[in-house]
């Protein structure tokens, strides 16, 4: 019995396959996690949702901000954009039963005996484990109620970027989905920027990345797995903080960590050839 873990899929559905066959997954035995963006840039975000929903109970997931923007795009309130690739997907006979399968997964991920978390951007350094759990419970209430495309709708917006526990409202929901789903940097004080998406080599001071700032739930003995950050390529997070984004839809890796002994398989992008050949960027 093995544990896996996954960076965005973006639907590569091909990629994501292989990788699996590398280490016989089996539903049965194996437990699968999923670090959101399941779909979107790639070529078969349909094949994706369709798949990930047959695994059932083996798989463990969150959700991303692609995976937010689709929902989005199905309930009206978001512009469906040719280079997100999910029209065959949004036009499918089984979209809004996939969709509202979709709508109904966590935002957040939490493993006391393993002594895992997971979150498609990470967790801001503001928050201990309870906090983080609370804000993501209160997500995923509004997401799975007959209200949810009014949050969807409020969701968009950079603001506000500082946690209190005084917020409420769609402004609470929109800082806590920010903080889940988007954030990659932060200042000292651990306020999220929503604007920068350069290197870290690059990133203007004071901007730090949120995993460089003090974290609660790392000094509390977790360890916390996330996506989203694909120009990382997996790089420069510091012990117990796992990068797993490399790219795969950008023609870089699909990147999968086997928990258990720490031992990490890739496998190469279909699109890389495709890409070296038009001189585009590999990550993005």
């Amino acid at each position: 019995m093995s544990t896996y873990l996954i960076g965005d899929v973006h639907g590569c559905f091909d990629e994501l396959h292989a990788l699996l066959a590398q280490v016989n997954f089996n539903t049965e035995r194996d437990t699968l996690w999923l670090t959101g963006d399941l779909v979107a840039r790639g070529p078969a975000s349909h094949e994706v949702l369709r798949f990930v929903r047959s695994l059932g109970s083996s798989v463990r997931m969150v959700l991303g901000n692609h995976d937010l923007h689709l929902l989005a795009v199905f309930a009206g309130i978001s512009r469906n954009k040719p280079k997100d690739r999910i029209t065959s997907l949004l036009e499918a006979d089984d979209a809004d039963e996939l969709i509202n399968w979709l709508r109904r997964q966590p935002v957040l991920q939490v493993d006391n005996e393993l002594k895992l978390v997971m979150a498609h951007a990470g967790i801001t350094p503001q928050w201990d484990l309870k906090t983080a759990q609370m804000c993501a419970r209160e997500v995923e209430a509004v997401l799975r109620s007959d209200s949810y495309p009014l949050f969807l709708d409020a969701m968009y917006g950079d603001m506000p970027n500082n946690w209190s526990p005084d917020l409420s409202g769609l402004a609470r929901l929109r800082f806590s989905t920010n903080a889940l789903t988007r954030m990659r940097y932060c200042f000292p004080n651990g306020q999220l920027d929503m604007i920068c998406k350069d290197s870290p080599e690059n990133a203007p001071m004071p901007l730090k990345p949120w995993f460089h700032l003090q974290n609660p739930i790392v000094e509390a003995g977790y360890s916390i797995i996330f996506g989203h950050w694909a120009s990382l390529e997996g790089k420069g997070a510091p012990a117990g903080i796992y990068a797993l984004d490399t790219g795969c839809c950008w023609g870089g890796d699909l990147t999968m960590l086997r928990w258990d002994d720490k031992t990490f398989f890739t496998q190469r992008s279909n699109r890389r050839e495709e890409l070296e050949n038009s001189n585009a960027p590999l990550a993005s």
